[in-house]
């Protein structure tokens, strides 16, 4: 294994002479390109809150015209009252999910936690690859505006759903081709960020740093990394031949015979609109734990610290991550069973969907008994920690039945999927990332954030999130459909549980009114918060010893590590840590 290369005078001389815009703008700095996947996903998670937050006043209010935004949204959007039509809806709930997706919780769990985190952890003095990570970030920005950009067409973004299932998606207007085209920038972008976290924790370890020294923060960011390497590939295909269909006449996707308008379609058929299906979920269901692992990686680091405990079976937890991994890509198909599937394969896809709940249960357990004993210190990033560890359990325990056809096939389309899945992905992998932000905001900028603004900013989002989504449960077993612009109230079977609409969208409401201690905390912190040392949390992992901030090639001193990552009350020793490049006393 090379030794690290760290930065020489001369090298840190030439940084300090770049322009703005080299070393902010286009930087090759690990660290800057961190900072800009992270701004950019939380900026993207704010927007694509505010477009669920309309979607609220829909469900809540129908046919109620909007208010302050009903007048600036075109007469294709809002009806002659001002009230929301049900295509823009369709359009709304489309864009929410691609959104929160693909431009929000990804760009800022991988890219950047990531980006800014594992260098650190691993003692390296950057990425292996900085231009290809800097053009890695620029492909998910141009992205990221075409997806925005698609808003402003003339007959609005996309409104397929986040899934754009075919035929629907083939024949759709042009706000489908946007999201064609900016579905292909961001998957190019996760490729190459894949190649180069995979490329660095392979090649750029400091000396000492063996792999079960690694923190787990690291393994999570790596299986993530080759999730996305192996399972994006398929979808980048897919993207590309329905847009060969929507351009240039081709009919991978579309069979013979469509109708449309009442009419045969011009088409020249043989398509197969089950094929789309089948390599969008072989990318979206590992896509799932693309979204859950780094989470699960963010809560091991804050748990171990705060709780003062090494990891309790650290080497199952890592076991079971790569066991979650390789399953991820054989468990697709449980999102189809309503296709015809025979009852021989869909028995596979069950027996695979049960199975790997367990190295889920396993590391959900060893975070819960790792607590045990501990001497705990509350603070906000570990409020946050504590709360992903009963909301992700909820997602995971209501996800059991959907992997059961017999289950499935009546609450398939329901709200009881949308309740299931965002307990995973908003109580869940969101908490863990406000978890991170807390935690290691210290070492991006030298400064702590606000502990009182912190803590009024996770109580009522812990209420409202819950206030938000368990009613979708109670709607999803009572039979309400998603995607229906009036929440339902045209069947009888939902007028039972149709007034829930109203209370989960105050909730949301609420909800956002909660994040904006987040906001002001976040940004007030940058230039008042209270300053930090190299270790303000007395951690045991290397990116403590660096300078906070860090500066370029990371660290002032060589880096050997000589013990694991998790060295917290130790027998014997003179305090309640020892970090892994301590040199072991004689």
């Amino acid at each position: 294994m090379a030794e690290p290369v760290h930065a020489s005078p001369a090298h840190e001389e030439h940084h300090h002479e770049q322009s703005f815009w080299r070393k902010y703008i286009f930087s090759t700095d690990h660290k800057v390109i961190g900072v800009q996947y992270a701004v950019t996903g939380l900026a993207f998670l704010l927007f694509g809150f505010g477009l669920m937050m309309v979607m609220r006043w829909q469900l809540a209010y129908p046919d109620t015209p909007i208010p302050w935004l009903g007048s600036l949204l075109g007469e294709n959007r809002v009806g002659a009252n001002g009230s929301m039509l049900p295509d823009f809806y369709n359009e709304l709930g489309a864009m929410h999910g691609t959104i929160m997706v693909f431009l929000g919780v990804v760009p800022l769990a991988v890219g950047g936690f990531g980006n800014f985190v594992m260098p650190l952890q691993l003692g390296a003095p950057d990425m292996a690859f900085p231009r290809i990570n800097m053009i890695s970030y620029w492909c998910l920005f141009m992205g990221g505006v075409t997806m925005f950009g698609s808003f402003f067409l003339p007959n609005g973004a996309a409104g397929n759903g986040w899934t754009s299932y075919s035929p629907l998606a083939d024949t759709a207007l042009n706000g489908q081709t946007a999201w064609l085209i900016g579905m292909i920038f961001l998957i190019t972008s996760s490729l190459l960020g894949a190649i180069n976290f995979i490329t660095t924790a392979i090649q750029l370890r400091a000396p000492g740093m063996t792999w079960m020294r690694l923190p787990f923060f690291c393994w999570a960011q790596i299986v993530t990394a080759f999730l996305l390497l192996l399972a994006f590939p398929p979808l980048e295909a897919a993207g590309v031949l329905q847009l060969m269909d929507r351009v240039a006449s081709t009919s991978f996707f579309i069979p013979e015979g469509l109708v449309i308008g009442g009419e045969v379609a011009e088409f020249s058929g043989g398509g197969s609109p089950l094929l789309w299906q089948h390599l969008f979920w072989f990318l979206a269901h590992p896509e799932v734990y693309v979204l859950i692992l780094p989470a699960m990686g963010i809560v091991a680091e804050v748990i171990a610290n705060n709780s003062r405990k090494p990891l309790w079976g650290y080497r199952s937890m890592v076991y079971s991550l790569i066991f979650l991994g390789f399953m991820s890509f054989i468990v697709w198909a449980h999102h189809m069973f309503i296709t015809g599937m025979g009852s021989v394969m869909s028995t596979f896809f069950q027996t695979t969907t049960m199975i790997i709940s367990i190295p889920s249960v396993i590391i959900l357990s060893a975070l819960f008994i790792s607590l045990w004993g501990g001497s705990i210190r509350f603070n906000t990033a570990m409020l946050f920690a504590l709360g992903f560890l009963p909301m992700f359990g909820i997602g995971g325990l209501t996800g059991l039945p959907l992997g059961l056809s017999a289950a499935d096939i009546p609450l398939h389309d329901t709200y009881y999927v949308i309740g299931h899945f965002h307990y995973v992905v908003a109580p869940g992998t969101l908490f863990a990332l406000f978890a991170g932000v807390y935690y290691w905001f210290p070492k991006v900028t030298g400064r702590k954030m606000n502990e009182f603004l912190g803590k009024l900013h996770f109580w009522p989002s812990l209420v409202f999130m819950n206030g938000v989504f368990f009613p979708m449960m109670i709607q999803g077993l009572n039979g309400v459909s998603r995607r229906l612009a009036d929440g339902g109230i045209t069947y009888d079977f939902a007028g039972e549980v149709a007034g829930l609409n109203r209370m989960m969208s105050v909730s949301a409401w609420c909800l956002a009114v909660a994040q904006i201690p987040f906001i002001i905390n976040f940004f007030m912190s940058i230039r008042n918060g209270k300053k930090a040392g190299r270790n303000p949390w007395n951690s045991t992992t290397v990116e403590w010893l660096a300078p906070s901030p860090a500066p370029h090639g990371n660290f002032d001193q060589p880096i050997e590590v000589v013990r694991g990552p998790y060295e917290y009350s130790v027998p014997g020793s003179d305090k309640d840590y020892v970090p892994q490049a301590e040199p072991a006393s004689t």
